[in-house]
C-alpha cells in the first residue's frame, strides 16, 4: 500500500512517521504544512520521515508543522523508534540513528505486551557556545546573558543539543504562565539574536533534582512536552547550580527522566506511544498536488 503513515506521541507531543519510498509524492514544505494541519489535514506536531544512512542503523529528517526541518527531537526519536520496531523494520531493541543533530543511540524498553513502550535515548553533548546554535552575541559562553524580548529585560542561557534552545529561569517557588508563554515565546523564538530561531523553555526548579517547564517550540509554538527541551534545561539547570543530576523534567504533558554526565553528555528515558497507522486518501493526496 502506499501512502501510509504510523501516528505516536510522547507525552502528548504527536508525530505522524512516512516512509518517503511508499509515498507517491515528494515531501515539501507546503504538503507538509497540509498534512500536519489538525482542521484540514491528518493533524501531527510534525513529519518523521525514515531515510537512508552511511553512518547508523537508520536515518532520519524531522519535519515541522509549518514545513521547517528540524535537527532534533527526542519525543519524535523515542516515536522514530517505536515505529521501526512495531512495523518490523527491525527486530533489535539497540539501535543508532542519524539526525541533522548528530549520531544518537537508541535502546527499547519492550513490555509484556510485546510493545516498545519506553526508550532509551543518547542524545550527545550539549554546549552553551554562541556559534552552536547560532547566537550572535560574542561571548565565550550563553550562560545567564540579557535578553530585552517583549519590553521586559530577561536572564536566559542559551544550549545546543543538537538543535538551539533559550532556557529562562524563574527562582524556585515562582511560576510561569501561559500567557506569558505565549507572549515570550514567539517574541523569543524570532529575536535577531538567534538567526536561525530558536526553541523557548520557560523554566523553573521545583526540588533538588527537578524543575518544570513551558515549552515554545521553532515552528510548532506552543507544545505540551519535547524531549530536546527537556534535555536543554535540564542541562542549563545542572550547569547553573540550580538542580542536581539526573534530572526530572516535568511539562504539561508529563515528566522525562534526563541524565546530565560531567562532560553534558545527555540520556533521556521516556515513554512512547503509537496511537494509529492509516492510509492518505487518494482524494488528499490530488489535493496536495
Amino acid at each position: 500500500m502506499k501512502n501510509r503513515f504510523f501516528r505516536g506521541h510522547g507525552l502528548g507531543n504527536d508525530y505522524l512517521v512516512v516512509d518517503p519510498k511508499e509515498m507517491t509524492f515528494q515531501l515539501s514544505p507546503k504538503k507538509i504544512k497540509a498534512i500536519c494541519d489538525r482542521n484540514w489535514g491528518v493533524g501531527s506536531d510534525g513529519i518523521l520521515a525514515l531515510v537512508r544512512s552511511k553512518k547508523a542503523d537508520f536515518g532520519l529528517r524531522i519535519f515541522n508543522p509549518d514545513g521547517s526541518e528540524a535537527e532534533k527531537s527526542g519525543n519524535g526519536l523515542r516515536i522514530f523508534a517505536r515505529y521501526l520496531h512495531a512495523t518490523g523494520k527491525t527486530k533489535k531493541e539497540h539501535f543508532t540513528v542519524e539526525t541533522r543533530g548528530g549520531l544518537v543511540t537508541i535502546e527499547l524498553h519492550v513490555d509484556r505486551h510485546g510493545d516498545a513502550s519506553m526508550a532509551t535515548v543518547g542524545m550527545g553533548l550539549a554546549t552553551f557556545k554562541p556559534a552552536a546554535l547560532p547566537c550572535s552575541l560574542d561571548v565565550p559562553e550563553l550562560i545567564q546573558q540579557t535578553i530585552e524580548v517583549a519590553g521586559r529585560p530577561l536572564i536566559f542561557t542559551g544550549v545546543s543539543v543538537g538543535n538551539p534552545h533559550c532556557v529562562v529561569f524563574k527562582p524556585a517557588g515562582e511560576t510561569w504562565s501561559r500567557e506569558e508563554l505565549l507572549a515570550l515565546g514567539p517574541a523569543l523564538e524570532n529575536h535577531r539574536l538567534f538567526p536561525k530561531r530558536i526553541n523557548v523553555q520557560l523554566a523553573v526548579p521545583t526540588g533538588p533534582k527537578e524543575i518544570f517547564i513551558l515549552i515554545w517550540e521553532r515552528g510548532a509554538g506552543e507544545t505540551q512536552a519535547s524531549g530536546s527541551s527537556s534535555c536543554a534545561a535540564a542541562s542549563a539547570a545542572v550547569r547553573l547550580g540550580v538542580v542536581q543530576s539526573p534530572v526530572t523534567v516535568k511539562m504539561p504533558g508529563g515528566a522525562l527522566n534526563i541524565d546530565v554526565a560531567p562532560d553534558f553528555s545527555l540520556t533521556m528515558k521516556g515513554p512512547v506511544a503509537e496511537v494509529a497507522r492509516g492510509t492518505l486518501s487518494p482524494s488528499f493526496v490530488r489535493g496536495l498536488r
